[in-house]
């Protein structure tokens, strides 16, 4: 009986907090509903989901970061290096748990590097994540000579075009991944030194939070589930791509910033982040049926952060008045 009212609780306490962009995302799914008839089928819907679980990776990690204060552009380029590096490695006849581990394991490289560098410094995350981005992208040229990576192992390919009971697998993995940081988020001491270092990051260092352990394990994370990423995304294209992730960063931002993570730290919820995700694929997904410029797609996002990040500064700002 306890359970049913925490559930309910919790429910209408969702609600609450996500009307706004659960308005918008029915809005959304109103007019291109209107405007296309394939919108609603079953197809499409799968579509959507499989599409938007590769942002979502990206963005539960993404959300932890803004949490905590942090910045992480590198995430797009690291989708690459990783697509290149599992589709050489699974056409040289390694065996696909091998291949998974080692692509996890460079992913985590990374992001210990980020990581490693912002703990010990006083570097803003945005040049040093900007820097990686930078030397991961030109790294994939290098490894690659600008070519593509043919994949053609049929077991790599099935983890980013494979169903459980009609499920797709990419989404299998989103919904895991949701539930981690949930657990993380709300029912872990690391979840609370998280918000805690994003809200007065000199107040959590007195209180006698490790600072620089938990940024590692924001960034180390990020990395893993852009290494995750880029793992669906080559398998979803049948190749390892250098240009593969281009621009990936913006839309795991967008969705964070659209679900109601504030780009000053401290505050964000993943069920927001999902919503802001949804969002995002949906708009991208409507934007095409209704064959409209891909090239629009690009204004419509920026158009999206511009207005989420205003409203989030006007929220802060009403806040620190009250205060």
């Amino acid at each position: 009986m306890k359970t049913g009212t925490n559930f309910i609780k919790a429910t209408k306490e969702y609600l609450k907090r996500n009307t706004g962009i659960l308005l918008g995302l029915f809005v959304i799914c109103i007019i291109v509903a209107i405007k296309s008839d394939n919108f609603l089928t079953q197809d499409n819907i799968m579509n959507v989901l499989r599409q938007i679980s590769s942002n979502m990776y990206l963005a539960s990690a993404m959300m932890m970061i803004l949490i905590a204060g942090g910045i992480d552009l590198s995430v797009g380029s690291l989708i690459a290096l990783i697509g290149v590096i599992g589709g050489t490695l699974i056409s040289a006849g390694i065996p696909l748990p091998l291949v998974v581990l080692i692509c996890l394991l460079v992913g985590a490289l990374c992001g210990t590097v980020n990581g490693f560098i912002l703990s010990r410094t006083t570097l803003p995350p945005f040049i040093v994540t900007l820097s990686m981005m930078n030397i991961l992208r030109g790294a994939t040229y290098v490894f690659t000579a600008g070519s593509t990576v043919r994949i053609d192992s049929r077991e790599y390919i099935n983890m980013g075009t494979g169903y459980l009971l009609m499920i797709p697998l990419p989404v299998i993995y989103m919904l895991i991944v949701i539930l981690i940081v949930f657990i993380i988020l709300n029912k872990t001491k690391l979840g609370r030194h998280i918000y805690a270092i994003g809200g007065n990051e000199k107040a959590a260092q007195f209180s006698g939070i490790n600072v620089k352990k938990v940024r590692m394990f924001v960034y180390i994370f990020s990395g893993i589930m852009a290494a995750l990423a880029g793992i669906v995304i080559s398998a979803r294209n049948y190749s390892g791509n250098p240009v593969a992730g281009n621009g990936a960063e913006m839309d795991a931002i967008a969705a964070c910033v659209v679900g109601g993570t504030s780009m000053t730290g401290g505050y964000g919820f993943i069920g927001g982040t999902l919503i802001g995700a949804l969002i995002i694929g949906l708009l991208n997904n409507g934007l095409n049926l209704m064959r409209i410029d891909s090239y629009w797609q690009i204004i419509f996002k920026g158009i999206i952060i511009l207005v989420a990040v205003y409203i989030d500064y006007i929220k802060n700002l009403k806040k620190n008045k009250s205060n």
